[in-house]
């Protein structure tokens, strides 16, 4: 660890949460761990989310992030329980816990929420996501947060809020417009309908589709192939990459000649 990273969740910690996680090398795999309800999310995983996250991305040594789900689905989203006003005792944090704060208040507790999903998209490491079985409401934005997704033949890939009256409020939106379009985002979304790995990759929303048992080697081999470049190189270049789209272009070139400056001086031992 660097002398600024941040104290990582025990394993205990993150077992209570639903999480587990695992290092070897330069790679970390958090799984969401719930199989007893698919890997259903609450707000207790999100906020276990950011604080892992945050030691994750501070630690120099963890270079590629791959996120699973245990068992044979990635996540089939909120947990529905979380949405019972009931469900909010013995301290138990619960959506429907949310009804009774202003507005103000309402915005700070979810922005809490979306730090557990944000953090993936640090240029400081590469985040892959491997989704098997179904990915719907919270769980598709959790896979959507990641820079890249390997899906198993077996993907379902759904916005389901719409069809609670609810919207997508989890960091979602932007990456999917960007990976498809606004029109077959809107459609995506107020249709609640479900997307097959077949046209999860024709429409740009997977990297690679793969049959079921050759997801974790697929995961696996492209893991190599993303630790094997410098990691300095990696994380600017990941950083342009996320700037290119609302950069105008002489803003983006000033960034590539600034961060090829730093190369090179790097490199130089300048």
């Amino acid at each position: 660890m660097t002398p600024t990273a941040v104290p990582r969740p025990d394993a205990q910690e993150l077992a209570a949460a639903g999480l587990a996680l695992s290092v070897e090398g330069p790679v970390a795999t958090v799984t969401l761990d719930r199989q007893e309800v698919r890997n259903a999310q609450t707000p207790a995983m999100w906020r276990m989310l950011a604080t892992l996250g945050e030691s994750l991305v501070t630690d120099d040594a963890v270079r590629v992030v791959v996120l699973r789900g245990a068992g044979s689905t990635f996540s089939v989203g909120l947990d529905r329980a979380m949405l019972d006003p009931a469900g909010a005792g013995d301290g138990v944090e619960t959506v429907a816990s949310l009804l009774a704060l202003d507005d103000a208040s309402m915005s700070a507790v979810i922005d809490d929420y979306q730090r557990g999903f944000t953090w993936l998209r640090d240029p400081r490491i590469l985040s892959v996501a491997a989704v098997q079985g179904y990915a719907v409401g919270a769980g598709f934005q959790l896979a959507l947060s990641c820079d890249l997704r390997v899906l198993a033949e077996d993907a379902q890939l759904c916005m389901k809020e719409s069809a609670l009256g609810l919207v997508p409020d989890l960091t979602g939106t932007k990456p999917l417009v960007e990976a498809v379009g606004d029109a077959r985002a809107l459609e995506i979304c107020v249709s609640a309908r479900m997307v097959g790995a077949a046209e999860a990759l024709r429409i740009g929303l997977a990297l690679e589709v793969v049959p079921t048992e050759a997801l974790d080697e697929t995961v696996a081999g492209l893991v190599q192939a993303l630790t094997s470049a410098a990691p300095d190189a990696v994380r600017e270049t990941k950083a342009l990459m996320l700037s290119a789209a609302a950069a105008p272009l002489e803003d983006q070139r000033r960034l590539e000649r600034e961060a090829q400056a730093r190369r090179f001086r790097a490199l130089a031992g300048g």
